[in-house]
This record gives C-alpha cells, structure tokens and sequence, in this order.
C-alpha cells in the first residue's frame, strides 16, 4: 500500500485549475485500490502566517512549554507527523504572481522544522525526512515553465531538498488564460501525464 498525501492551495474553490488536477489524480489513485490517500486543503485549513509566538514556541522544551505554547508548537508537529506517515507528497500548486500562494508558504513555514525536519552541519543544511518523493501538478494562466520567469518551480524544489525530498515530478498545464483551444489541450496532456505518475506508484 502507498500512502500519499496530496496538498491543495487553490483560493477559488471548485473553479481552481490546479485543484481539478488533484482531483484527477484522486480519481485514479482510488481506482488503484492499492493507494491510500490523505487530502489536505491548505486554505480550507486557513492556518496563519508564521508568527514570533509559534516560532518561540518550538525553541522550549517541551516540559517546560505553556499550555499556550504546547497548542502552537502542536501545529508544527501534526503536519510534520503527517508528511513523514507517507510516501508520496503531491502539491496541487497555483501560480500566483509567479509564487506559491501564501496558504502554501504558511504549510512550508511549519514542515521546514530545524531539528526536526533539517539540520545544520558544517556542509550546510542536511534534510532529515528520507525515503519520500513529491509530484508537483502545477496551473498556470500563462506559459512560463523552463523561462527565467518560472520563480515557483526552483522555490518549490529548494523548500522539498530543504527537508530531503530531493526526487520530484512535476506537471505543467499552463496557458489556461490564453483560448479554450490552448487550455484543452494543456489539461489533456496534464491529465496523460497524471495518469502515467498513479500508474507508476
């Protein structure tokens, strides 16, 4: 059985682009049988941006920790705890304004943990989860894969290597927003090459 947790970050609801591509590899991955999967809407979630009083509340030893401070770093923990109990991370990812959105970035702020997720050796950061892979499924209104102007995909594969997921697929439907014509065919060869990746899992 393969476990695979697939993160959704759409803000326009069942109209997101990217969110009908996880929905898709959804399908598939139930019609496998063989697949047990975990969705995690990360604007359903509406966790908030990183703050000061999460980010201090890791720094205390757990014994020591308020109640206050127990609730806040338990955020930090549940997610973490959920990446590690499976074997593929899927992210269903939006361009907006060339980044990840900002629900994503409050995920990321909380999965990249120091001691926990990563550490810090003389050689650089070194990546404690181990055994993972990712699939990235990323829409995009223009075409902007393999330009200079594709900040998302390096972001996205520095944040996984961070915490040592370093093998990645990932899944462009771009061109959304320029004529039925190009979006067809950009989620027909999307959709091919989801059902390649289930099929291989």
């Amino acid at each position: 059985m393969t476990r695979v947790l697939v993160v959704t970050s759409s803000i326009l609801g069942d109209h997101g682009q990217s969110l009908g591509l996880a929905r898709h590899f959804q399908r598939l991955a139930e019609q496998r049988g063989e697949i047990e999967l975990t969705i995690r809407d990360v604007v359903a979630d509406d966790l908030p941006h990183l703050n000061i009083a999460e980010l201090s509340s890791w720094q205390v030893a757990e014994e020591e920790r308020t109640s206050e401070q127990r609730e806040l770093a338990a955020v930090s923990d549940a997610l973490i705890a959920e990446v590690r109990a499976h074997d593929v991370v899927v992210l269903a990812v939006p361009m907006y304004n060339f980044g990840i959105p900002s629900q994503l970035k409050a995920w990321f702020d909380r999965i990249l943990h120091a001691g926990k997720t990563f550490r810090y050796t003389e050689n650089g950061p070194l990546g404690l989860v181990e055994g993972k892979r990712a699939i990235l499924l990323a829409a995009r209104g223009g075409k902007y894969a393999g330009t200079a102007m594709d900040t998302q995909t390096p972001h996205i594969t520095q944040l996984l290597g961070m915490i040592g997921i370093t093998e990645l697929d990932t899944v462009y439907a771009e061109g959304l927003n320029m004529g039925d014509e190009i979006k067809e065919a950009a989620l027909n060869e999307a959709h091919n090459q989801i059902e390649a990746l289930v099929a291989a899992l």
